[in-house]
């Protein structure tokens, strides 16, 4: 069935005004005209012209709506229906935020800090800056750089539906990390003997002496053993030999690696869990950082 302006205006709520703005913009293409000159349209138009009040009531630019050309029904939908959810994980999140702040007789700067990096960062925004950091660290170190790519996704830090105000503070705290030239710059430099040299190790092998290296560290942890004792001496000496082997290098050079660990970089680990509400630390970093500490105790 085809309408006039005037009849769609009617059906649709809208001035004739506004929805012929929206033809002479292109977000609203007429469909013909009648002899007489006037525009034409169809039922498909109405719904569109839904769909466009619709997506500028949410916040949607012009341009964007204009983008959408001629696709289908269904890809317009689910344009929408993710603009949709977007708006409505932000709007948790700021009400998470004034909800906590509201609980206290003063609102402080935190709260206001909170408030500000909520509206500057979105999804969007933070996957973008996890990009950067990666291309900054991986230094263009093609090994390093496709271990970052394989976490790049697990590195993206997410508030949940409903997030605490620890969970906003960790979420905060992460994409200052991320941000942070200064952390960048020691990631880079960290282990560089180890990177510059990991196109020759076998992944199978180094997986499975860094496996074995965690199970002897854990069971030394597990037994009391002191990080500064003599009894970790010997422990300390296998776990790094094996390292060593692995990596084709000496067991000095792996102890200086854990030297120069950032803890920036642990507690970046540690965020993540806290916005996932998942436990912390997980046997892994328990086991190096007991290596890291012995090492520093019995290696020269």
């Amino acid at each position: 069935m085809s309408y006039t302006i005037g009849q769609l205006a009617k059906l649709s709520g809208l001035t004739v005004k506004t929805i012929r703005f929206y033809s002479d913009t292109g977000v609203l293409p007429e469909r013909g005209r009648t002899r007489g000159g006037y525009r034409l349209y169809e039922d498909e138009d109405r719904v569109r012209l839904e769909l466009v009040r619709t997506l500028r009531e949410i916040g949607v630019d012009l341009a964007t709506i204009r983008s959408l050309g001629e696709r289908d029904l269904r890809q317009v939908l689910s344009l929408h229906l993710r603009a949709v959810e977007a708006q409505i994980t932000s709007l948790q999140r700021t009400r998470a935020v004034l909800r906590a702040t509201l609980e206290r007789d003063t609102p402080s700067d935190d709260d206001l800090r909170r408030l500000n990096a909520l509206g500057r960062l979105g999804a969007a925004e933070t996957a973008a800056l996890v990009n950067e950091f990666v291309d900054a660290v991986s230094g263009g170190n093609a090994a390093r750089e496709e271990w970052l790519g394989g976490l790049r996704a697990a590195m993206v830090p997410d508030l949940p539906e409903e997030p605490s105000v620890g969970q906003l503070d960790a979420w905060l705290e992460l994409t200052e990390l991320l941000a942070d030239d200064g952390f960048r710059a020691s990631l880079r430099e960290t282990a560089t003997g180890f990177w510059r040299n990991a196109a020759a190790i076998d992944p199978t092998a180094w997986h499975e002496a860094n496996a074995l290296a965690t199970r002897k560290a854990l069971a030394a942890v597990r037994e009391g053993v002191d990080p500064g004792s003599a009894a970790a001496a010997p422990v300390v000496t296998e776990i790094l030999s094996l390292l060593a082997e692995a990596q084709g290098r000496t067991p000095e050079a792996v102890a200086r690696d854990y030297a120069g660990h950032d803890p920036r970089a642990s507690r970046y680990w540690e965020l993540m869990a806290t916005l996932d509400d998942a436990p912390w630390p997980p046997e892994p970093v328990v086991a190096h950082e007991w290596i890291g500490a012995a090492a520093a105790y019995h290696v020269a």
